[in-house]
């Protein structure tokens, strides 16, 4: 195997035990972990500074690896949200007596073991352990070098938790943030049960060509919003600003404007919010005519499509129709998340219809795919394919199932 296998073991082994633990067990680690993130907050600030002082201010990762009192907050909030969410595990999903007395139940468990590989986002630490212990799975984590001190200064606290609790640390482990570390948990077939990337399109492509063990695809967002001819600009001017503008740098912020010819004449003041807050604008040849010549707009090539920029810039592509948005999303999303504005009925039906993605949206920024916005919980992921779970991953989609029967000495 590797010079991790012993670790893979450990974990694999230790796993076992969280499947029979009660859930207010699992509630108490829960609610230990989030006031020991509340008061050692300090502590994590001081670990995720060395982490920023090792990256540049302008990268766009800088703000996903940026830790607050208030992000820290929110995290602790968040953890809380989960420990009242009942339990996904041991749930009779069906049940049936057969013929010859057999008694079946297909039962909900856990996973198994997870191994999760995420670039410079600390705060996914703490949700994907969170999700990890409420559902029963053991947990290997590959973080990046740009976030070391500050997952590791998150892991030191979800031990504490555990050990306070009598449960096992072991299942529950931080990987080296090196590329032999990342080969290894891509190998690490019959002790990894799933694999699942968060990050960059480049690390997803990257697991799922060299991943021996199964994966699911998570995180990257090439996001559209099609603005029709019938939409109302109060809303669409609104949608668009949030979209692109709340959060830049994560997978459900808005990539791509596409706008119906008719509105060219009313693009400016569509984007002129986006503008303010210097979002730089790569726009077609149509609307890049009517747009106001000024140095946050240029004009757009083909590289500009089909692009998750995860900072402030946005492309903009001029449709004749319905059917020339709809192409136009098919050839470049990435089936995170797309929406469509607009006051036509039969537009809107046809577009949730059609496009192929894990959220569709109807009149409302597709900031909302989000798994605490779902009224999930925190997430480990939004899932963009289709096997298992698509959509904002939680406590449910962290489970499969096995059946469970129950007989009297009954031959075949």
């Amino acid at each position: 195997m590797s010079e991790f296998s012993t670790l893979f073991e450990q974990v694999q082994k230790s796993s076992r035990r969280l499947t029979g633990i009660s859930d207010s067990l699992v509630n108490s680690v829960l609610e230990d972990l989030a006031t020991f993130a509340e008061r050692e907050t300090l502590f994590l600030l001081m670990e995720n500074k060395k982490d920023l002082e090792q990256m540049e201010i302008t990268n766009p990762m800088y703000d996903r690896l940026l830790l607050t009192e208030a992000r820290i907050k929110g995290i602790a909030a968040e953890i809380r949200q989960v420990m009242e969410l009942p339990s996904p595990l041991h749930h009779v999903l069906e049940e049936k007596k057969l013929e010859n007395g057999l008694q079946l139940r297909k039962m909900t468990v856990p996973l198994g073991v997870i191994g999760i590989i995420y670039e410079a986002r600390p705060n996914v630490t703490f949700d994907v352990f969170t999700l990890a212990l409420k559902s029963g799975n053991g947990l290997v984590l590959k973080g990046g070098s740009d976030a070391d001190f500050s997952n590791r200064a998150i892991l030191s606290l979800i031990h504490r938790a555990l050990e306070k609790h009598g449960l096992p640390v072991s299942a529950f482990q931080l990987l080296p943030p090196d590329r032999a570390a990342t080969k290894a948990l891509l190998e690490a077939v019959g002790f990894v049960d799933v694999i699942i990337p968060r990050g960059s399109q480049g690390l997803i492509n990257f697991v799922r060509e060299n991943a021996k063990v199964p994966v699911i695809e998570t995180g990257a967002g090439i996001v559209h919003t099609f603005v029709d001819e019938s939409a109302d600009l109060a809303k669409a001017k609104k949608i668009i600003h949030n979209a692109k503008t709340r959060r830049p740098s994560v997978c459900n912020s808005l990539d791509c404007l596409i706008i119906h010819e008719e509105l060219l004449d009313e693009l400016g003041e569509l984007v002129h919010p986006l503008m303010l807050d210097n979002v730089k604008i790569f726009a077609d040849d149509k609307a890049f005519a009517h747009l106001q010549r000024h140095e946050l707009i240029q004009k757009a090539d083909e590289s500009h499509f089909g692009t998750e920029f995860l900072s402030l810039k946005m492309s903009i592509k001029t449709v004749k129709n319905l059917d020339e948005a709809l192409d136009h999303i098919a050839a470049y999303s990435s089936k995170h998340s797309e929406a469509i504005i607009s006051e036509t009925p039969e537009h809107i039906e046809r577009f949730l219809l059609e496009v192929d993605a894990a959220a569709v949206y109807a009149n409302a920024s597709t900031a909302f795919t989000d798994g605490n916005q779902f009224g999930l919980g925190a997430e480990i992921g939004i899932s963009t394919q289709k096997l298992h779970a698509r959509g904002p991953m939680a406590l449910r989609e962290l489970t499969s199932y096995k059946w469970v029967v129950r007989g009297n000495g009954q031959i075949r």
